[in-house]
């Protein structure tokens, strides 16, 4: 049995959960509340010392980190292909993995943060906030925390975030230029890792990032219209983080264009 330590809202997880619909896989869910912060219980760390999400566990084995996940379950699971056929083109599916995870991911936590989930982290006030702050272990993370939390959209780290992402959907349409998906003519781990941040700027109300790329906005229709699509997200959607993006992302959408523009 697969068991999946996630998070409903997570990108992450998101990937996931993704690869596991594509695969038709039976999974048990043991969902974390990262807010409360579940991820950084001993038990929990005993899986994933880094105390993220997710975590695979199938029998005597334990793995972390959603690329490696996403290729473990290609491995153990091979049908229906997820990795293209030829060494070039997976190649080119483990630089989509790459870049995701060393440059998308922590930009899609600034945005975020500083448009949306700041005001979670400041519902109880400014000393729970910082206390949450301070119980992380990494003194970088830490000081970004500290940036996006109290200073927001005015957090210099914000721009970058922005123009992050209109870099990624300028690689993305031109990707597809090539193929119908990401690596190949058909679906694989490649459009899965990518697929969670176009998500996140859906719901951030930045969509307008990919106005005038018609192969992204295909590439986005063609992805949302899976089963797959509504089994790794929409089934697992938060109303309430829904709500507070997309009237935080209206609100900021033209300090969202500043930056970028600057």
């Amino acid at each position: 049995m697969i068991v999946l330590y996630h998070n409903n809202m997570s990108t992450c997880a998101q990937k996931v959960r993704y690869v596991l619909a594509e695969k038709g896989l039976d999974w048990e869910s043991v969902e974390l509340n990262l807010r409360k912060g579940d991820q950084h219980t001993d038990d929990y760390l005993k899986l994933n010392p880094a105390g993220v999400v997710p975590t695979l566990v199938e029998g005597d084995a334990t793995i972390v980190e959603s690329g490696v996940i996403c290729e473990y379950l290609e491995d153990r699971f091979p049908a229906p292909r997820m990795r293209p056929e030829t060494a070039d083109r997976i190649a080119a599916m483990r630089l989509w993995i790459k870049y995701v995870d060393e440059t998308v991911h922590a930009q899609a936590g600034v945005i975020s943060t500083a448009i949306a989930f700041r005001f979670q982290h400041l519902a109880n006030g400014e000393d729970a906030a910082r206390a949450r702050i301070e119980a992380v272990p990494d003194e970088a993370k830490r000081a970004r925390m500290r940036s996006l939390i109290f200073e927001g959209i005015d957090s210099p780290l914000f721009p970058g975030g922005v123009r992050t992402f209109a870099e990624m959907l300028r690689r993305m349409e031109a990707a597809l230029e090539a193929s119908a998906f990401l690596a190949a003519e058909y679906r694989t781990i490649a459009d899965a890792v990518c697929l969670p941040y176009v998500v996140r700027l859906e719901h951030l109300r930045l969509a307008w990032l990919w106005d005038g790329l018609p192969r992204v906005a295909g590439w986005y229709g063609r992805m949302r219209e899976t089963p797959s699509f509504a089994a790794a997200f929409t089934g697992w959607e938060d109303p309430g983080y829904l709500t507070l993006m997309e009237a935080r992302g209206t609100a900021y959408s033209p300090n969202a264009e500043a930056a970028l523009a600057g």
